[in-house]
């Protein structure tokens, strides 16, 4: 049985950015709750400092390995938290994020926060996710 998703936006602004204000799931038998992922590498060291668009791509890069861990990818993501230390940055980047979580054809409810800092200082955003399947 799929997972069935159905958008629900009482008001239609936040649809042209890429995410519903909220999403009814039902059918689904598993939850998959992540971590933030930020821009690390294997060992957890951060790269790509005050380079945002390249920090964005790999944090959605190391999201998806932990999606691909449990069985499940960016189709699965029903809830996105952003988190940035630069949210006028971030914007100017956000078409990263638009640009995969559209090829995979989902719009997950998304806040984003502005934040001091994360907890490496070198990082400027982090990606916690929720999927289900």
């Amino acid at each position: 049985m799929a997972v069935e998703r159905t958008a629900v936006n009482p008001v239609t602004w936040s649809v042209p950015m890429g995410f519903n204000q909220g999403e009814l799931v039902s059918r689904h038998t598993r939850t998959l709750y992540c971590s933030g992922q930020t821009a690390t590498n294997d060992e957890g060291k951060p790269q790509h400092a005050g380079d945002m668009a390249a920090q964005l791509a790999l944090s959605l890069d190391n999201l998806e390995a932990v999606l691909g861990e449990a069985g499940m990818s960016l189709e699965n993501l029903v809830r996105l938290n952003v988190y940035t230390t630069d949210v006028d940055l971030l914007f100017e980047h956000y078409g990263v994020l638009a640009s995969r979580l559209g090829a995979a054809g989902v719009a997950p409810t998304t806040t984003m926060l502005g934040v001091t800092r994360l907890a490496i200082p070198d990082l400027m955003v982090e990606l916690e996710g929720t999927a289900v399947a």
